[in-house]
């Protein structure tokens, strides 16, 4: 299987003021599309020629790994992102509720977890094996799936996510997340 560079949900100026053009053109443009390039490079002659990219996450590792997770990664964090402003739906709300006692509680949580992570890597919110939710986080390519959780919201950390706009900003950068949070999307995802 030949991976391919997604076709974003929006336009690349569509996250402004929150994120510009020029984020998308390195971030999605360079970055997201060199760990594509690589990927197809990395997995010819393996056992994983024919498989999806979320078969191997779960039994690749190595430099294979970090290139399809960072596909993956990537992919799904666009995907969390929105220029239409959305609310969580009751079934989102209610899990929110039941688990952090809130969605502000959620966001603060989610926010500490996100800012907290040292240097590169990601933050999760996901449903676990037994159907609970927590937030979580991981350092380089990692991906919740390598455990049996579900992704439903992701925000990049890696500094290439927010540098060109917020510098070295990190909690900049959070603030103006949760005002790009496509929660239609997160909703979807916790089935």
């Amino acid at each position: 299987m030949t991976f391919a560079l997604p076709e974003l949900p929006y336009a690349r100026d569509a996250l402004e003021p929150h994120m510009s053009r020029e984020t998308f053109e390195f971030h999605y443009g360079k970055h997201h599309k060199a760990y594509v390039d690589m990927a197809n490079k990395l997995i010819v002659g393996t056992e994983f020629e024919d498989a999806t990219l979320e078969d191997v996450i779960t039994k690749s590792s190595g430099k294979l790994f970090n290139n399809v997770a960072q596909i993956w990664n990537h992919t799904f964090f666009w995907n969390c992102l929105t220029p239409n402003q959305t609310l969580p739906g009751k079934k989102l709300t209610d899990a929110l509720v039941k688990t952090f006692g809130g969605i502000e509680d959620f966001k603060k949580l989610f926010t500490e977890a996100a800012i907290g992570t040292f240097g590169s890597g990601w933050a999760w919110l996901v449903k676990k094996p037994d159907g609970t939710i927590a937030i979580t986080s991981t350092q380089g390519a990692g991906n919740p799936m390598t455990s049996g959780d579900v992704p439903l919201l992701t925000c990049d950390v890696w500094e290439h996510a927010y540098y060109i706009d917020y510098r070295n900003a990190r909690p900049s950068y959070l603030e103006h997340f949760w005002s790009l949070v496509n929660w239609e999307f997160v909703e979807k995802n916790l089935g």
